[in-house]
C-alpha cells in the first residue's frame, strides 16, 4: 500500500544539451528519456516519476530552448514554454559557464511571469578543475535571478541529487498519487520504443542527418509467450539520407538495429524481434499534419 501523500511538479528547462534528459533519468534511476551529444534530442514533454518517502515527485524533462527554424522546432518552444505552467517549481540547469546565455535569460523571465520559485542546477561540476571556477558561476546567475536555491551537480556521477531531492520536498503540495506505484514515466511502451530506436540514430549517424529523422512505431505485439514484436519505420528528409541511414551492405541499419534491440529489452524485461525500414519523406518537420502524426500534437 502506497503511502504518498504529497505530490510535487518540477519543470526541468535550460538551453539544448546542458544534460536535462541526462539528469531525469538520474533521478528516476531508470532510462525514460534518450540522450545523445546533439542538441535538440528532446523534441516533447517527458513526464519521470520519482517516489521518495511520502512524496511523489513529477518531472518534466523538455526540449533545450533553441531558435525555431521549422515547424517541429516552433512545437518545441511551445512545449518548453507551456511546461513552465500549471507547476509547483522551476529547475534551471545550465552548465559551469560564468555567463548567463539568451536562453537562460528568456527562461527565466518566462519563470517570472509565472511567479514560480526557481532551483538553479550547475551540472558537469565534475568537469569544474578549480572550485573558483565555479563560484564565479554563481556569482553570474545569483546577479540575474534570486534563486531559492544553488545546487552544483553531476548528473553522470550523481553527485548532489540526493540534496536536490530533499529541496524539492518543500514544494510538495497535499494532494493524491498522480502515478500508480512502479510507474516511472507516462510515455506508452511503443512511444518509449521508438525513442531509443531514434536515440540510435542520433548516436551513430553525423551531423544534420539524424535530427532530420522521425520514427513510427507501426507495429508493437506482446506475443503469449511474452517476446515483443516491433516493427519501426524511421522517416528522413532526402534520398541521399536514406543510403547513409542505411550504409554499406546495409551495415548501419544493421548496427542501429541492434544497439536498439539492446536497449528496448531492457526497457521491457524481455526478449524483443525488431525489424526497421528507412522511408523518404521530404521536409517533414515544416509538414504540420506528419508532425501531428508523429505525436507532436500542439495543446
Amino acid at each position: 500500500m502506497s503511502n504518498i501523500k504529497n505530490v510535487a511538479m518540477i519543470t526541468v528547462c535550460g538551453r539544448p544539451n546542458v544534460g536535462k534528459s541526462s539528469l531525469t533519468n538520474a533521478l528516476v534511476g531508470e532510462k525514460i528519456a534518450i540522450v545523445s551529444s546533439k542538441p535538440q534530442t528532446t523534441r516533447n514533454r517527458i513526464y519521470g516519476v520519482v517516489n521518495r518517502g511520502d512524496t511523489q515527485f513529477i518531472l518534466l524533462d523538455t526540449p533545450g530552448l533553441h531558435k525555431a527554424r521549422s515547424r517541429l522546432g516552433d512545437y518545441m518552444v511551445k512545449v518548453v514554454r507551456e511546461s513552465l505552467a500549471s507547476v509547483e517549481a522551476a529547475l534551471l540547469l545550465v552548465e559551469p559557464i560564468p555567463h548567463v546565455g539568451e536562453p537562460e535569460k528568456i527562461l527565466l523571465q518566462r519563470i517570472r511571469e509565472e511567479k514560480l520559485p526557481c532551483v538553479l542546477c550547475i551540472n558537469k561540476i565534475d568537469t569544474v578543475a578549480k572550485k573558483d571556477d565555479l563560484l564565479a558561476v554563481i556569482a553570474a546567475y545569483s546577479e540575474a535571478y534570486d534563486f531559492d536555491g544553488i545546487f552544483p551537480i553531476s548528473a553522470r556521477t550523481r553527485d548532489g541529487l540526493d540534496e536536490l531531492l530533499d529541496e524539492f520536498k518543500k514544494y510538495a503540495v497535499e494532494g493524491p498519487q498522480l502515478f500508480p506505484d512502479g510507474m516511472t514515466t507516462d510515455q506508452p511502451d511503443r512511444q518509449v520504443v521508438g525513442e531509443i530506436v531514434r536515440e540510435k540514430l542520433l548516436r551513430n549517424l553525423d551531423k544534420e542527418i539524424p535530427h532530420g529523422t522521425a520514427v513510427e512505431i507501426t507495429r508493437f505485439i506482446e506475443r503469449d509467450d511474452e517476446v515483443i514484436e516491433v516493427d519501426a519505420t524511421i522517416y528522413c528528409e532526402k534520398a541521399s539520407h536514406k543510403g547513409i541511414i542505411i550504409g554499406k551492405h546495409g551495415d548501419m541499419l544493421k548496427r542501429i538495429s541492434t544497439l536498439a534491440r539492446q536497449d528496448i529489452e531492457k526497457f521491457m524485461g524481455t526478449k524483443v524481434y525488431l525489424e526497421t525500414w528507412v522511408k523518404v519523406k521530404e521536409n517533414w518537420r515544416d509538414n504540420v499534419n506528419f508532425i501531428r502524426s508523429q505525436g507532436y500534437n500542439e495543446q
